[in-house]
């Protein structure tokens, strides 16, 4: 009788540990999901000179399967920009790229909120880029970088949201000529 009993033991025990090595093991799955709502940052110059211009691009692309219908986004200079009061820029152009490489002037409330410059609604799968134009006072101070972080709000037709940032630009070196 003791033998049937420990073969029983024994054959359970195997089992329970058959269970809790391949039961418990993480399932494979897909990569993880795009976020709904991507803005990524370019500039066409890492450097500039005391005078110079610098075109910052925003892009800002919709991977849900709704149109985006709002978009609120803000544009700030990173703290280490503000750092260096030496360092003078402003924002002093702003356009929305168009279809066959057109671009129409931003018509929102400027750099501060992008948002309504991103135009119409973004249809899903599509992007929208605003470029803004940083000028670099003749004056300022040199060797430093200006850079700038964003965060965006966007809603769906099918009523949902979402929310993203900080992203951040790429940094523009103010070089001495």
């Amino acid at each position: 009788m003791r033998s049937h009993l420990t073969r029983r033991l024994g054959l359970t025990a195997v089992l329970a540990l058959f269970l809790a090595v391949f039961g418990l093991a993480p399932a494979a799955s897909a990569s993880e999901p795009l976020a709904p709502a991507e803005l990524t940052f370019g500039t066409d110059a890492a450097t500039t000179t005391p005078g110079g211009t610098v075109n910052l691009t925003v892009t800002l692309k919709n991977n849900k399967s709704y149109d985006i219908w709002f978009v609120y986004q803000t544009i700030d200079p990173t703290w280490l920009t503000t750092q260096r009061p030496d360092l003078k820029y402003s924002f002093t152009g702003c356009s929305l790229a168009g279809p066959g490489g057109t671009s129409t002037p931003c018509t929102g409330t400027g750099p501060a909120n992008l948002g309504a410059n991103y135009g119409a609604t973004v249809p899903p799968g599509q992007s929208r880029t605003v470029t803004l134009t940083l000028q670099v006072a003749a004056d300022s101070g040199c060797n430093g970088n200006i850079g700038f972080y964003s965060y965006f709000y966007a809603e769906f037709s099918d009523s949902s949201s979402t929310s993203g940032g900080p992203v951040y630009t790429p940094e523009t070196r103010v070089l001495c000529a």
